[in-house]
């Protein structure tokens, strides 16, 4: 399937097909200079693939996790395109998770005011949210993605196939992604979430949300207003993330969701993140909390805006004052 994504800034196509890694060579523009940017959890094979069908290709390795998005490893992909002689014919293309697309994505947009940029994905978490929309960053002063800059790709390759080599935390991991999109917009993915979501339908999952996004991202490319609902559970989850909670990125974003939602929502959110091997809860206090949601980019002076779901499939912006917000939440917190 593709499904064409059109902004502003470029339009580009997402192509979601099983085993269409074996065709990038047919899809993708890749006869010149390739920089390649993958991590040392990705099985050789994935970025390998993308290497043979390069004319000339160089690849960048980086630790995974979160702690690698960060101005040292933006600065490595910055040398080695200069020390490769790569000039704006040339392209960056990320193998990998958030994490890669992220950064090796920043990286084109800045090498030579801009360079081609392709994503493959291959992990939930990237396949179903973060490979698509144009936003790309690097963390930075302990903060997640404060320096970046939107930046579409040409395209977007994703092969449900390389998920069968994600163990089943980094699996869970990224439908918490989907699972928000399902709660703020789509009551009949939200039913297969609690039907049970495995390997074998998860390309249901991929298509339905990689849709949602798309056209949330066509209609707000720059998050003035409607790609904010992207944002359901992420003001609390960040926060959590960026407290050294040891969680992972969709694991933080599932708690997180679990506050900003009515009752019966919670209830079925809860029951959904439990039957998928996903923390309801952390050891965070809530002092780190209340410091990380003031120096959140969603805050505006003395006012944040966050998404709350009162029935599944609909959602509502809510202004207010930080400091109204932050005691709402700790009268919640933990409880």
């Amino acid at each position: 399937m593709k499904i064409p994504v059109k902004t502003a800034l470029g339009s580009y196509d997402i192509i979601i097909e099983r085993g269409t890694l074996n065709e990038v060579k047919s899809i993708l523009n890749l006869n010149r200079k390739v920089l390649i940017v993958t991590d040392d959890g990705v099985p050789d094979k994935y970025f390998k693939a993308v290497a043979d069908a390069a004319y000339e290709s160089l690849i960048i390795v980086i630790p995974q996790g979160e702690k690698s998005k960060n101005i040292d490893n933006y600065k490595r992909i910055i040398d080695a395109l200069l020390g490769a002689d790569f000039t704006r014919s040339d392209c960056v293309v990320a193998v990998g998770g958030g994490v890669v697309g992220d950064m090796a994505g920043f990286a084109a947009a800045t090498y030579m005011r801009g360079i081609d940029f392709y994503n493959i994905p291959t992990t939930v978490l990237s396949q179903v949210d973060s490979s698509v929309g144009g936003k790309t960053a690097i963390d930075f002063g302990g903060y997640k993605n404060v320096v970046g800059a939107f930046y579409p790709p040409k395209a977007v390759i994703i092969d449900p196939e390389t998920l069968y080599t994600l163990d089943e935390r980094q699996f869970s991991n990224g439908l918490s992604e989907a699972l928000k999109m399902a709660a703020t917009s789509d009551v009949e993915l939200f039913n297969l979430f609690e039907k049970g979501v495995s390997r074998e339908n998860i390309d249901e999952v991929i298509i339905r949300s990689i849709k949602i996004k798309s056209a949330v991202v066509e209609n707000d490319e720059r998050e003035n207003g409607l790609r904010r609902v992207l944002n359901f559970g992420h003001t609390i989850g960040h926060a959590i993330e960026s407290s050294d909670s040891g969680l992972l990125h969709g694991e933080c974003v599932g708690i997180g969701m679990l506050y900003m939602c009515s009752p019966d929502v919670q209830k079925r959110i809860e029951k959904i993140l439990n039957n998928l091997g996903l923390p309801t809860k952390t050891d965070v206090k809530f002092d780190s909390i209340r410091d990380a949601v003031i120096h959140d980019k969603k805050a505006a002076g003395d006012m944040i805006i966050t998404v709350f779901v009162s029935e599944v499939g609909s959602f509502e912006f809510k202004s207010e004052k930080t400091d109204d917000f932050l005691s709402q939440i700790e009268g919640k917190w933990q409880k």
